[in-house]
């Protein structure tokens, strides 16, 4: 199975490069990866699925039981995804929702472990507040490109380093990183 998924995400990131779709990429999603398998999460949010390449980057380091329920905005880039997602064969179930988050996320029901922001920079603050009631403490939320796109993401930066709500950290890789952040 690993070996579909690993076969898959290699498709991915050459139609990337061909289409200048912007793509997690090796360096950042082997951190995310890392972080998934460390973390052991059962019920997972990404915000931003593009084509379904984190989402098999998550969904690699699952078992069975998780879940992984993913939005994106985009009709044909999701359709995309859950092609890419069947392809690669993961383990836990994924629930791939066409949508606006804003209006989403507060339609989903359950609690979260992990949550993944990949979406609009300047929108990752109005998501993180709209999901906070579903994460309990210890969940795990992952901002990407939190180095490169810092500017477009200062309020959101501002609230998980300083609100007292989360202990986080930056991960920098290569010109660009993660903010990794614990729900106290």
């Amino acid at each position: 199975m690993s070996g579909m998924a690993e076969k898959v995400l290699r498709e991915i990131e050459e139609s990337a490069r061909r289409r200048y779709l912007p793509i997690i990429g090796p360096l950042r999603g082997g951190a995310l990866a890392k972080l998934v398998a460390q973390l052991k999460p059962k019920r997972v949010l990404e915000v931003g699925t593009l084509i379904g390449y984190s989402t098999i980057i998550i969904g690699k380091e699952l078992e069975h039981d998780a879940e992984i329920v993913t939005i994106e905005i985009d009709r044909e880039e999701a359709e995309a995804a859950r092609r890419n997602i069947e392809k690669a064969k993961i383990k836990p179930k994924v629930q791939v929702i066409i949508g606006d988050a804003s209006d989403v996320i507060p339609t989903l029901q359950g609690r979260f472990d992990l949550v993944f922001l990949d979406g609009h920079k300047s929108e990752y603050l109005k998501h993180l507040k709209a999901i906070e009631k579903k994460l309990h403490q210890g969940s795990m939320v992952i901002a990407d490109n939190a180095g490169a796109y810092a500017y477009f993401m200062r309020d959101y930066l501002d609230y998980v380093r300083n609100s007292g709500h989360y202990e986080s950290r930056f991960i920098q890789l290569g010109k660009d990183g993660l903010e990794v952040s614990i729900r106290l």
